[in-house]
């Protein structure tokens, strides 16, 4: 069955233009070098250790704003389904 086994063809393309540092093809966010989430096939249990290590060394108004956003959508939440909030107020 080997005829069934196909192999890319690589070629040494080189841009005729291109004076710069490494890959021109490469294609990279601008941000890609400063976090430690991006570019790495990790287990999902180390990724979700970086990305709260990440949220965790961010700016402090972002966690804030975060926060709120969330609040807010879990108050709409409750509302659309009718939760009685008077349960958490004492009398």
């Amino acid at each position: 069955m080997g005829f069934l086994k196909r192999t890319n063809k690589k070629f040494d393309y080189q841009p005729r233009y291109y004076k710069g540092e490494g890959n021109p093809f490469k294609i990279e966010h601008k941000l890609d070098q400063f976090r430690s989430t991006a570019g790495k096939n990790k287990g999902l249990k180390s990724k979700f250790s970086d990305a709260i290590g990440e949220l965790k060394d961010s700016d402090k108004s972002v966690n804030k704003t975060i926060i709120y956003i969330v609040i807010i959508l879990v108050l709409i939440f409750l509302y659309i389904i009718d939760f009685d909030l008077s349960i958490f107020l004492s009398k």
